[in-house]
């Protein structure tokens, strides 16, 4: 018998000044069983990152052809693709052609440094692509505030985020890999 998701509830409030939002958002997180707490918490990181009443989690690691969070539009059009890890030039590919922003936050020092050094001439030609690297202390730190159910706050702000639930608090600065091309 296959192995089920594990649920997890986040109510998280975000305050971003960079963007001017500020909201809450009540989510239900389906933790794949091949997936472990510091990956989950950096989607709630990217989530919180982009929220808008839009934007949501898929299915994830069990689909190859949806990003990790994705935002619609009515017309069922992909505004935002957001992808974690270190895709391959195939799937970057086929986001960039499907969706008008993608954007990717990868993780892993050493082999997010060797990724994109093999990738970075590739990945140039897309303008409507990003990429942020969370280094290692971040990721291992996000894991600390793993739990079934979470109260977390985001403070976003010249491009830092502090991010609080209950004893901890935690600043990130995603540093920027490449940035899109503004049109």
């Amino acid at each position: 018998m296959a192995i089920k998701s594990t649920i997890f509830k986040a109510e998280l409030q975000i305050t971003d000044m960079d963007r001017n939002y500020y909201n809450d958002h009540a989510l239900t997180i389906a933790r794949h069983p091949s997936e472990n707490d510091a990956r989950m918490m950096l989607r709630i990181l990217a989530f919180a990152l982009h929220a808008s009443e839009n934007l949501s989690f898929t299915k994830g690691l069990s689909s190859e052809d949806e990003p990790d969070i994705w935002q619609k539009n009515f017309s069922d059009e992909i505004e935002l693709w957001i992808d974690l890890g270190m895709p391959d030039e195939k799937r970057i590919r086929r986001a960039c052609g499907r969706a008008d922003q993608v954007i990717i936050y990868s993780y892993g020092n050493s082999g997010a440094a060797a990724w994109w050094e093999k990738m970075q001439g590739k990945l140039q030609r897309f303008s409507n692509l990003s990429i942020f690297h969370i280094d290692d202390a971040a990721v291992t730190a996000l894991a600390g505030f793993s739990q079934r159910t979470m109260q977390l706050q985001f403070m976003i702000q010249d491009g830092t985020t502090l991010l609080s639930g209950g004893e901890q608090s935690l600043e990130i600065a995603p540093v920027t890999t490449k940035q899109r091309r503004s049109s």
